[in-house]
C-alpha cells in the first residue's frame, strides 16, 4: 500500500424513494427557518412542491438558475436572498441549480441543501464555476459544499432517456478522471470503481424501461460516488476542455462531457494505463475510451460537438482557452495533439485507443 492522504467530507446524506417528504425535517436540522428555494425556470413547479413542504420555513423561490452560472444569474439571486432576508438555500434541480446555490453560499456563507434530479454528482463537492465574460471559472471552497443532500430517485423518473445517459456520463467522467489524479487514493479509487460499475448497469436498463425505480436508484448510487470522487481530488483534460467548451462557446454542460471523454482518456491512455484498466472493467469493456464512447452511442446520446452546436470554425480558440491555466493531468497537453482530440470529438469519430 503506498502512502496517501484522504479527507472526508462533512455533508449529510439522505437516501431513498421519498426523501424529499424529509425535507422539512432536514431544514429544521440546519437551524433554518427562511429558506430560499433555487430552480430552473422549467422546475418552477418542482420548486412549488418544495415550498408546500417546507411552509412556513420558506421565504420565496428563485426560478432563474442558468448552465454555466452566468455572474449575473448569481448577483441576481445573493440580492432575493438579502432581501427577504434568508437564512438558507434548497437548490432542487440538477448542476446547474446546485451551482447557482454554490455560487451564493460563496459570498453570503448560507447553508446549501441539495435535491439532485439528475446525475450530475456536483451535489458532493465544494468545487464551483461562475461564468463571467464568456469565460468559466472554477474554484474550491468549503463554504459551498451542501450540508446535507437529499438523494430521491422518484425525482429522476422524469428524466428522458437521453438525458439520463448524459448525465450520468457525466457523472462518469468525474470518476475516470479520478482514477488518474495525481492526489488520487484508495477510498478515491473504490469509489469510481464502484460508481462507474453502478451508472454501466443503470444507464442502458434505464433506457429498456424508463421508469424502472431500481435502476434509477442505481443511477444515483453511482452519481452519488462518482461526485464524491471529483469533491476529494483534482480534476485532468476532460475537465479543463469540457469548462472551456461550456463556459466560452455555451455548450450543454452533460452532452458536452459525454462526447469530449472518451477523447480525453485516449489522450491519456498511454500515461494512465493502470486506470484505463480499471474504467474499462468497470464499464465491461477492453478500451475505456472505446467503452465510454459505445456507452453514450448504444443509448441514443450524441457522440458529437457539431450536433450540440460547436462550430467547426471555432476549434482554434478552443484549444487555446484549454492551453491556458492548465489542470495537473498524467500527459503532458501538447497543441497540435489537443487541436486533434478537439476535432474528433467535433466530428464524432471512435477514438483512436
Amino acid at each position: 500500500m503506498h502512502s496517501f492522504s484522504y479527507s472526508s467530507l462533512p455533508s449529510r446524506v439522505v437516501f431513498g424513494a421519498g426523501a424529499l417528504g424529509q425535507l422539512a425535517s432536514e431544514i429544521d436540522r440546519l437551524g433554518s427557518g427562511r429558506a430560499l428555494v433555487l430552480c430552473t425556470p422549467g422546475q418552477r413547479s418542482l420548486a412549488e412542491r418544495v415550498i408546500a413542504l417546507l411552509g412556513s420555513r420558506a421565504a420565496g423561490v428563485f426560478d432563474r438558475a442558468l448552465m454555466h452560472v452566468p455572474i449575473e444569474t448569481a448577483h441576481a439571486a445573493r440580492e432575493m436572498a438579502q432581501r427577504l432576508a434568508a437564512d438558507s438555500l434548497v437548490a432542487i434541480g440538477g448542476g446547474s441549480t446546485t451551482g447557482l446555490g454554490k455560487a451564493i453560499a460563496l459570498e453570503s456563507g448560507l447553508p446549501l441543501l441539495a435535491v439532485p434530479t439528475t446525475y450530475a454528482g456536483s451535489e458532493m463537492t465544494p468545487i464551483y464555476g461562475i461564468t463571467d465574460a464568456g469565460l468559466k471559472k472554477t474554484g474550491k471552497d468549503p463554504r459551498v459544499l451542501p450540508r446535507t443532500v437529499l438523494y430521491d430517485p422518484e425525482l429522476t423518473l422524469g428524466l428522458s432517456v437521453t438525458t439520463s445517459v448524459t448525465s450520468g456520463i457525466n457523472a462518469i467522467a468525474h470518476a475516470a478522471e479520478g482514477l488518474y489524479a495525481a492526489d488520487a487514493n484508495p477510498v478515491s479509487d473504490w469509489m469510481a470503481q464502484e460508481g462507474i460499475a453502478s451508472l454501466a448497469l443503470a444507464l442502458p436498463a434505464i433506457r429498456k424501461e424508463p421508469a424502472a425505480l431500481q435502476a434509477r436508484s442505481d443511477a444515483l448510487y453511482g452519481a452519488w460516488l462518482c461526485g464524491c470522487v471529483l469533491g476529494s481530488v483534482g480534476m485532468g483534460l476532460h475537465h479543463k476542455l469540457c469548462h472551456a467548451l461550456g463556459g466560452s462557446f455555451n455548450l450543454p454542460h452533460a452532452e458536452t462531457h459525454t462526447i469530449v471523454l472518451p477523447h480525453a482518456l485516449a489522450y491519456n491512455a498511454v500515461a494512465a494505463p493502470q486506470a484505463m484498466q480499471r474504467i474499462a472493467q468497470a464499464l465491461g469493456g477492453s478500451s475505456a475510451a472505446q467503452a465510454v464512447f459505445d456507452l453514450a452511442k448504444d443509448n441514443g446520446a450524441p457522440v458529437a460537438l457539431r450536433d450540440i452546436g460547436m462550430k467547426a470554425a471555432d476549434l482554434d480558440r478552443a484549444c487555446e482557452i484549454a492551453l491556458q491555466n492548465q489542470y495537473p493531468n498524467p500527459r503532458p497537453l501538447e497543441r497540435g495533439a489537443i487541436r486533434q482530440l478537439l476535432q474528433d470529438a467535433c466530428e464524432g469519430a471512435r477514438p483512436r485507443a
